[in-house]
């Protein structure tokens, strides 16, 4: 698995995640939090390029708030 960054900030559905450096997962791709379980998928990627935030659409059933301070991962495949 290949670490998106730390849950940052939430809102409406979407986590805001900062990435730890410039290699950040693309848009569309799925992420799961340290236990593999499904938590949703990129759908934007902005600010500094050296280290961006990444906005993840959480999937249903997925309590958001729950989710600030967390490490969230890449699905491989």
């Amino acid at each position: 698995m290949k670490p998106v960054g730390e849950v940052v900030r939430t809102s409406g559905g979407i986590a805001v995640v900062r990435s730890p450096d410039e290699g950040h997962p693309g848009i569309g791709a799925s992420v799961v939090d340290d236990q593999l379980t499904a938590v949703g998928r990129v759908v934007d990627v902005f600010g500094p390029v050296d280290r961006p935030y990444v906005a993840i659409s959480t999937d249903d059933g997925v309590h958001v708030p729950t989710l600030v301070g967390r490490r969230l991962y890449q699905r491989d495949g």
